[in-house]
This record gives C-alpha cells, structure tokens and sequence, in this order.
C-alpha cells in the first residue's frame, strides 16, 4: 500500500494510472469536440460530450489534490539511475510539469465554465460555478488561451513521458516501468539529493502559460469584438427623428438551451427617438449590429447561418410607432426585420420623463421560428422557441 525507497505503493500507482487514464480520455474527449461541426444535428452529442468533458476535469482537478497530499507524507522512490544526471534532471522535470498540468488544465476549464453561460453543466449534483468568477466573455476568452496552451503543455510532457517510459523497458530493460506497473523494486535505496532544478523548472514553465494571456495581445473574443463594434456606427439614421438622444442603454435576450437559459446581448445599436410628452405619441427606430452579439458558451453558433447569420444580414431594424396607455405605461408597435424576414413586433415599455433626462425599460417576447431561426431544431429540447427581448435605456432631450 505504501512507497518505499525502491518502490511505489498501491495508492500512489493507483493515483498514477487513474489520472493519466482521464487525462487522456478528456483530451480525446476535446479533440472531437473541436473538430465536430455545431449544428442541429450535433447539438445534443455535443452537449453529452462536454459535460462528460468538463465532468472528467474536476474528478481529475480533485484526484489531483489528493495525489499531491499523498505524495507530501510518503516517501518518493529513488532515481534507478542517479548517475545520469542530465537524464535524471529531465525525468523529473517532466515529472513536475505533469503535477502542474493536472491542477492547470482542469481549473482553467472550470473557470471558462463559471465564465460562461449555458450549454453543457458539469454532472454533479453539486454547484456549477467556481467562486470569484463573474460571469464574463474575456475571463472565458483568457481561461480559454490558458486551456489551449496547456493542452500543448501536456501533449508534449505525455510523448516525452511515455518515451522515457518505453526507453527504460525496451532498451535499459531496470525494471523502472514495472515499478509504477505492478510494485516491483527497483533502484538502490541510497541518499538521494533533492535537485530544485526540476521543479523550478516547471514552475517557470507553468507561470509562463498562466502569463501568456496577460502578455500576449490574444485573437479578439466575442466580447472584445463588440466592444469595437460600438466604435463604428451601423447606420446614420435620419436627423429630424432624433428628438431624444440616447445616453446609455442595454439590449438583451434570453432563450433556453438544453433547458436553462443563456443570456447575451448586442454591445453595439442606436435608436433615433421622436416623443411628444403632452400626447404620449412618438416613434422610434433601432438599428441593431448583429454581429456584436455574444451569447456565452454559444455566441458562434448563434452567429452562424442556422440562426442569426451575422455575415450575410449585419444589421437588424425595428420601426415602431410609441403611444401611451397610462401613466408611465407605453408600448411602440411596429416591424422587426431580422435575417431578411419582417415580423410584426409590439414592445412593452415603462417610460419616466424627469425634467431633459428620459429612462425607459420594457422588453417583448419573439418566436425564433417566425424569423427562420434555427429550422433544424424543431421541438424545444435543445433550444426554446421563445427569445426573451429586454432593453433599457436613458436618453436626454435633444437641444434645438
């Protein structure tokens, strides 16, 4: 059960063969994900497959903890071959790199996770998300580059493991590899002088993967995509209709995936406001940048041809006409083109005037299938039918 100077221990060659077969699994695991196309048919494998994924992760992130503990009270089996320093250093080099992979690439995969929104859920009946982890595209798209590169990581620390590995079977033939197989000794059980190359050597290379997004200008996510967008106008609307002038604002929408709702929203719109406060009468129009919409976990999917096919139809428009109903109570009935079809739209909105200063929140329910939205998902286990709209803004009076 317990290592010697010679030889591991059941535990510790449990602990061994247990990570390294979910390790690997999940990285074939993320290797199909990745390459299978998102569409209606792949939606419901696609989701088996990363919560197993992400399942997997934290059994190994937790494994893990367990491991190191166990290694911190147990003895650790000396190098066969202490007189090889050069092959020695780089044995356990490789060594610590692989205790780092098995905190970093499952902990990093749990913050995309917490970041994110929606689609596949950890299988546990425990919570979801990690604490300190705001629900954030960037903090996504950053774990995301730490993920990735320590995929990388232990591509190449598992090739030149299992290489050492054969080397010692094959060639040296020292019973290394039947040590961690089965138990049996193997090495001279005499003083062996810790070296700090090794695992300051892994430690270098780990913080450089932690670092990279930090330091290295990243491909642009969704989130900071948007943000540029807003630097560019979508359309110059018409002059005489800007009797308000917005401020600030949000536009939102909700659907359920798989379930559970996923939230995103257009960083980048502009609406033209005329209202007149005696009547309550006005009207308004939106002119909305799809292509800076971000939707969690599945903003590509979204922005793909099967629903809002962002690069064929860049902009979306509502035109309505505003009437008061009582009180702070209004509505603004009008049309909603969106991905080339024109659908009748009536949103529902609170309005307060305070002396030049407007705000104003409401919100409308549409029906993906009016627009053509996601033919290929024709019931609702996969994704709703129903898209919660909501929008607030503030808007002050335009100067004459």
């Amino acid at each position: 059960m317990f290592n010697t100077a010679t030889r591991y221990g059941a535990i510790a060659r449990f602990f061994h063969w247990t990570i390294a077969l979910l390790l690997l699994t999940d990285l074939v695991l993320g290797l199909i994900g990745e390459n299978t196309p998102r569409n209606a048919e792949t939606a419901g494998q696609l989701q088996t497959l990363y919560s197993v994924h992400k399942t997997i992760g934290v059994s190994v992130l937790f494994l893990a903890v367990l491991r190191v503990i166990w290694a911190l009270v147990q003895p650790r089996p000396v190098p066969v071959h202490p007189e090889r320093k050069a092959e020695t250093i780089l044995a356990e080099t490789i060594h610590w790199a692989l205790y780092g992979a098995i905190f970093v690439m499952p902990l990093s995969g749990w913050v995309i996770h917490s970041a994110e929104s929606g689609f596949a859920p950890i299988l546990w009946p425990f919570g979801q998300n990690l604490p300190f982890v705001p629900k954030s595209d960037e903090i996504a798209h950053m774990a995301g580059a730490v993920h990735g590169l320590s995929a990388l990581v232990i591509y190449a620390a598992v090739a030149l493991h299992v290489a050492g590995a054969l080397k010692h079977a094959i060639i040296d033939r020292d019973g290394v590899l039947a040590r961690m197989l089965s138990g049996a000794e193997a090495g001279t059980p005499e003083r062996h002088r810790f070296a700090a190359l090794p695992p300051l050597a892994a430690l270098v290379l780990w913080g450089g993967v932690l670092a990279f997004p930090f330091v290295v200008p990243l491909p642009e996510g969704p989130e900071a995509m948007a943000t540029a967008a807003m630097e560019t106008p979508v359309a110059e609307l018409a002059a005489e209709l800007s009797g308000w002038i917005v401020q600030d604002g949000s536009l939102s929408i909700s659907v359920k995936q798989m379930g559970a709702p996923v939230t995103g929203s257009f960083a980048n719109w502009t609406a033209a406001i005329a209202y007149d406060e005696a009547s309550g009468v006005g009207e308004v129009s939106v002119t909305i940048d799809t292509t800076s919409l971000t939707l969690g976990s599945v903003t590509q999917q979204a922005l793909g041809a099967e629903f809002f096919n962002a690069e064929a139809y860049k902009t979306a428009t509502f035109d309505g006409e505003i009437s008061r109903l009582d009180g702070a109570r209004h509505q603004a009935v009008g049309t909603l083109t969106l991905v080339g079809q024109t659908v009748p739209v009536t949103l529902d909105f609170d309005l307060t005037i305070d002396g030049e200063t407007a705000t104003m929140s409401g919100g409308t329910t549409l029906d993906r299938r009016d627009f053509g939205m996601g033919a290929g998902y024709g019931d609702e286990a996969t994704v709703g039918f129903a898209v919660e709209v909501a929008t607030e803004l503030t808007a002050q009076r335009a100067g004459d």
